[in-house]
């Protein structure tokens, strides 16, 4: 499974990016999609992921409410909403997957987009 992010960049404070990330799988409808995201200096972080059975969206307390995690399967697509973006979400942004769930530590990840929140 290859996982390719993009859509990061730099923004000001309150501004909005949308990550998306495309799987290379044939049953990509069977895999567990989620986005990490890791600061300098500190250790990966859950952010959302999307569930494989029925796409429900988890999410971590640091963002509910300003992203929305969504996946479309026709195209092998997992997306990140990001809006009313804070400076402590700088960051590089990983997918991952992983086959019929999503673990702490997930089998399969991208190579990272790095989303930039200025003050």
């Amino acid at each position: 499974v290859q996982l390719q992010a993009s859509g990061g960049g730099e923004v000001q404070t309150g501004g909005s990016l949308r990550l998306s990330c495309v799987a290379s799988v044939r049953t990509f409808i069977k895999y567990g999609m989620g986005w990490f995201r890791q600061a300098t200096g500190k250790e990966r972080e859950f952010v959302a992921s999307v569930s494989w059975i029925n796409s429900t969206t988890y999410y971590a307390d640091s963002v509910k409410g300003r992203f929305t995690a969504s996946r479309d399967n026709a195209k092998n697509t997992v997306y990140l909403q990001m809006n009313s973006l804070k400076p402590e979400d700088t960051g590089v942004y990983y997918c991952a997957a992983e086959e019929l769930g999503l673990g702490s530590v997930p089998d399969y990840w991208g190579q990272g987009t790095l989303v930039t929140v200025s003050s």
